[in-house]
């Protein structure tokens, strides 16, 4: 019995002795974190802004937050978790809009925002970016009805487009350059912007492809609208983080890059794009283009501007 409790005690000190030099270790660790992980590890919550209506990539469908995007964003806490050693980290979602989401990024309430922001070089100056994830056109959704196929048909006509976006400056100058009198609205959100639309205050919404394309499926009446337009641009959606944090953008970037070289982008890409989403089974039928193809290929965090 002796022999007995003097093991058992044995054991419990070894294990006190592993507990203390893990605890020791973790204490280490966290003293040569900085910037946007030594932040979440203090506050032991990670902070995502996400948005309501970006379909499919960042949208509330009905009990959560969904889509494309937002499944990279989880990958990328799901490594946070590995590297800080905290599996048990939590996460804390915040609405953003395009108005405010750089805003509340700089004044430290996000920590990271993964949902429809374009990558600019404008845009560098004031905060960093991921590898890209996605590459689009900039065009217009309209209704069939209107006989509106490309951006000149918009002469003199009420126009609408997504307050702090690049595609706001692209039309803006469009309208500029190419004296087209456009009475131009910018809307608070996506959602906003295409009410407009569909309520005839507005004859076209100017914005991502694939954001108008998610718009016109998930409408009750689909057919009424029409995808057009020559396109404006080519540019990229990125995730947006604080400047000058190299720890986190490596960790960013090598989820992404993993994502994408490995074939799990391509999959996470057909499930939001080919297939039904939730909340209604919609499918976009936003096949996979030969430019998201080639990104995929060749990971990269370059602004097409």
């Amino acid at each position: 019995m002796k022999v007995t409790a003097r093991r058992g005690a044995r054991a419990a000190l070894l294990t006190l002795f592993a507990l203390g030099a893990t605890c020791l270790a973790c204490a280490a660790h966290a003293d040569e974190l900085t910037g946007t992980l030594k932040k979440i590890h203090d506050d032991g919550v990670v902070v995502l802004g996400v948005r309501e209506a970006s379909i499919p990539f960042s949208y509330f469908d009905g009990k959560g937050t969904a889509g494309y995007s937002q499944d990279i964003a989880l990958q990328i806490v799901d490594e946070i978790r590995k590297t800080l050693g905290m599996p048990q980290l939590k996460v804390h979602e915040i609405t953003v809009t395009s108005s405010n989401r750089t805003s509340m990024l700089l004044n430290n309430q996000i920590d990271l925002e993964c949902g429809s922001t374009t990558h600019t070089a404008e845009r560098e100056n004031v905060a960093a970016f991921s590898n890209s994830f996605f590459q689009y056109a900039v065009r217009m959704i309209a209704r069939k009805s209107s006989g509106i196929t490309d951006f000149p048909d918009l002469a003199g006509k009420a126009v609408v487009t997504t307050a702090g976006t690049s595609d706001e400056r692209l039309l803006r100058r469009l309208n500029t350059e190419g004296h087209l009198k456009m009475r131009i609205t910018s809307a608070r959100d996506h959602a906003d912007a295409f009410a407009a639309l569909k309520e005839d205050r507005a004859v076209a919404f100017v914005m991502d492809e694939p954001i108008v394309y998610g718009f016109k499926a998930t409408d009750p009446r689909p057919d009424d609208f029409v995808v057009t337009g020559t396109p404006l641009g080519y540019e990229v959606y990125a995730c947006m983080f604080r400047k000058g944090d190299e720890p986190f953008r490596n960790l960013v970037n090598g989820v992404i890059a993993r994502s994408q070289t490995s074939g799990d982008a391509e999959r996470l890409y057909r499930q939001w794009f080919t297939q039904p989403i939730p909340p209604r089974g919609i499918n976009l039928n936003f096949p996979l283009s030969e430019q998201n193809r080639a990104l995929f290929a060749h990971p990269n965090d370059r602004a097409l501007d």
